[in-house]
C-alpha cells in the first residue's frame, strides 16, 4: 500500500473524520467540487464530465437546490449530507465515515443513514462506519465488528452477534433485546449498568 501513490488511493477511497473544517464562505457546489481533486490533470480544472459528476453527486445526496448557499447556513443534516456529496464526488469504491451522526438531532441522524444505506445498496459503494450507538449499527449494517479494549470482541450479522453477553462484556450493561420486524434486526433497551 506504501508504493500507491495518494492520488490513486483517493479515487478509490474515500474518508470522512468526525471533525471536518472549511471556509465560512464556502458554498455547497464549492465543497462538492473539492471531491473531484484527485481526479484532476495536469492543469487542475475541472472539466465538463467532471461538473457533472458534481452536479450528479449534488442530487444524489438532495442538495442541487441548494448549491449555492453557504455550507455554514445549512442545518446540521443538510451540511452532513453536503461532506457526503463532496465523498460521492470522488466516485469511490469504498466510502469511510467516521461517526456521521455525531452533533445530528435524531431525525437528522436517520436522515444521513438512510441516504449512507441507499448510496450503498443503489450505487454498490462498501461503506465502513464507526457507529457508537448499537441500535443503529445493528439497524444500518450487514456485518458489525464490536472491539473491546482497541481488540475486535465479536463481528458479524447483527442478529447473531447483538446478546445480553456482548452487552454485558463490552458495554457493561443488562438490557431487553427485541426484534425490529419493520426493519429486521435487533434491538435493545437498557435496564442497568452492571
Amino acid at each position: 500500500m506504501e508504493n500507491i501513490p495518494t492520488k490513486d488511493i483517493a479515487k478509490k477511497l474515500a474518508v470522512l473524520p468526525q471533525v471536518k473544517t472549511i471556509s465560512n464562505d464556502i458554498t455547497v457546489e464549492a465543497l462538492v467540487s473539492y471531491g473531484r481533486y484527485p481526479h484532476l490533470g495536469f492543469r487542475k480544472r475541472l472539466s465538463k464530465a467532471d461538473n457533472e459528476i458534481i452536479k450528479w453527486a449534488m442530487e444524489k445526496t438532495g442538495l442541487l437546490a441548494l448549491r449555492d448557499r453557504n455550507v455554514m447556513t445549512l442545518s446540521g443534516g443538510e451540511r452532513q449530507r453536503a461532506w457526503i456529496s463532496m465523498a460521492l464526488a470522488q466516485k469511490p469504491n469504498v466510502l469511510i465515515l467516521d461517526e456521521p451522526t455525531t452533533y445530528l438531532d435524531i431525525s437528522y441522524q436517520i436522515e444521513v443513514l438512510e441516504l449512507i444505506k441507499e448510496l450503498n445498496q443503489t450505487l454498490g459503494i462498501t461503506v465502513i462506519m464507526v457507529l457508537h450507538d448499537i441500535n443503529q449499527a445493528a439497524r444500518y449494517s450487514n456485518k458489525i465488528y464490536v472491539l473491546k479494549d482497541g481488540q475486535v470482541f465479536r463481528y458479524g450479522h447483527p442478529k447473531k452477534i447483538i446478546d445480553s453477553e456482548l452487552l454485558r462484556d463490552v458495554f457493561r450493561i443488562e438490557a431487553n433485546i427485541y426484534e425490529d420486524k419493520i426493519n429486521h434486526c435487533p434491538y435493545f433497551i437498557p435496564n442497568k449498568i452492571i
